[in-house]
């Protein structure tokens, strides 16, 4: 259930980047740009957001379609997520994908399924310690 909110302006904008930590990209003569505010946030994946403020960062509202484009492209983020940052100071979770701290290398569970035989399942169903410890034991007694 989507609520109802007033349209998002330039300044709900900038302080959508200032609550997240976007930094301001300034032009190479280290001044701002005359048109336009630039921002930059780089992304735990390593994507690198870019988004632009027109000047004056005001409370000139955008229009839903300039708005819809901002979020998904600029911002990447729902409407939900850019309110609950600008409203509530809680910018949004950007958090890569996490591995696995037992992961198993992969030359291990190559070794296991195609030199040791070992079902690829069951291989899956094992610990990163097993696992190294099943490759040992193939290793030193062939099986």
């Amino acid at each position: 259930m989507s609520e109802r909110r007033r349209p998002a302006t330039r300044t709900d904008h900038q302080n959508f980047c200032l609550v997240e930590g976007w930094t301001e990209r300034l032009r190479a003569t280290s001044e701002r740009g005359t048109h336009h505010v630039n921002y930059e946030l780089a992304l735990p994946d390593g994507r690198v957001l870019y988004t632009r403020i027109s000047h004056p960062v005001d409370r000139t509202d955008y229009g839903p379609s300039i708005w819809a484009h901002i979020l998904r492209d600029q911002l990447a983020v729902t409407a939900e997520e850019f309110w609950l940052c600008v409203d509530e100071k809680t910018p949004p979770d950007r958090q890569g994908p996490q591995v696995p701290v037992e992961s198993i290398p992969a030359g291990v569970v190559r070794t296991l399924i195609t030199e040791a035989r070992i079902p690829e399942a069951e291989v899956r169903a094992m610990t990163r310690a097993e696992a190294v410890q099943r490759l040992a034991d193939f290793y030193t007694t062939g099986h």
